[in-house]
């Protein structure tokens, strides 16, 4: 079975009228084919698993997907991604960011930040690029670097995750402030009284948003 059959796949479950409602809840930002979320889970399960026995990833087909206009084909590509993100390569950082840059929204953004965590925490010395990318003018490789150790649990870096999240108080860029929280929050689950020590010192910086998000659960 071939990756490539499963664009054909993806065509074949149009929906005009659910492509309408799909755009207007993303802003109108892209076109979609008007596949349902259960109709693409149903169609990656048809092939990714094979996919995986390849232990490699196909970088073509990443990139005729995600060259496509319709959006659930960079949504072939996050998902693709996550299934195959173990066999990811030191040097594939580059195209990772690439797709975090191009066509940039929170429905693909955040899932690559998980991809982008499997792969920094196995790479020694990556971690210091989650920092630069904090420090970058792209709202979205800032938001990645802010949420890359989503449910690390207790393997979170608190030093690192700590010189993110101050490094970007102040921001008035509502997805920053609320991945902010977000990191915080799920955080908090594991280690709740640093957390709320971070809350502590840094409130009098800290967003509304980041604060409410941040003390969900503590």
């Amino acid at each position: 079975m071939k990756l490539l059959d499963l664009i054909t796949d993806f065509e074949e479950n149009r929906n005009e009228l659910l492509a309408e409602s799909m755009s207007k809840y993303m802003k109108d930002k892209f076109r979609f084919l008007g596949v349902r979320g259960t109709t693409r889970t149903e169609i990656y399960k048809k092939y990714f698993p094979d996919t995986r026995k390849t232990k490699i990833i196909d970088w073509d087909f990443v990139e005729s997907c995600w060259n496509k206009e319709e959006r659930e084909f960079q949504y072939v590509v996050v998902y693709y991604l996550k299934a195959m993100q173990k066999f990811l390569k030191r040097e594939d950082i580059s195209r990772l960011k690439y797709l975090i840059v191009t066509k940039s929204w929170w429905d693909t953004v955040d899932l690559l930040a998980k991809v982008i965590g499997s792969l920094v925490i196995r790479i020694e010395g990556y971690d210091q690029i989650m920092l630069e990318w904090s420090k970058d003018s792209n709202i979205w490789l800032k938001r990645v670097a802010i949420l890359y150790q989503l449910s690390l649990k207790e393997k979170v870096d608190k030093q690192i995750l700590e010189r993110i999240l101050v490094g970007n108080l102040g921001d008035s860029e509502f997805f920053i402030n609320k991945a902010i929280g977000w990191a915080l929050r799920d955080y908090s689950k594991y280690n709740p009284e640093w957390v709320r020590e971070f809350i502590k010192k840094n409130k009098d910086n800290m967003a509304n948003l980041s604060i409410r998000e941040a003390s969900k659960y503590i």
